[in-house]
């Protein structure tokens, strides 16, 4: 997957995630959780648009590993977000997945930067 790629997807999840504090915020009058997924969900992007940016590998390395992070703790987010019922079956699963889409393809380029030694 190419970087511009990669950066349109993680674009695509930060719009899902916005309207998601959106509905949250207007429907279920959440604010404290609905911010904190905003900010986990659309750090994830924007940790790897700075990485592309980066001024070493180390630099490189470190921003991706925020990144990944980042949608670790969204991860976490949904979960609660879910467990509290707060939205809906089809939300979790399909931002779940989105996210784990994310993380994966973070973890897969961290595993062959830190084999590339």
């Amino acid at each position: 997957m190419s970087k511009e790629e990669f950066i349109d997807k993680c674009i695509a999840f930060s719009v899902k995630i916005n309207k998601l504090r959106k509905y949250l915020r207007e429907e279920q009058h959440e604010y404290n959780n609905s911010d904190q997924i905003q900010r986990s969900g659309t750090s994830i992007g924007a940790n790897y648009s700075e990485a592309c940016d980066a001024v070493s590998k180390a630099d490189f390395v470190n921003k991706l590993s925020i990144a990944q992070k980042e949608a670790n703790e969204t991860i976490y987010w949904l979960k609660v977000l879910y467990g509290s019922e707060l939205i809906s079956k089809n939300q979790y699963e399909e931002l779940l997945a989105d996210v784990r889409e994310l993380y994966k393809i973070l973890a897969a380029s961290l595993k062959t930067l830190k084999n590339d030694k």
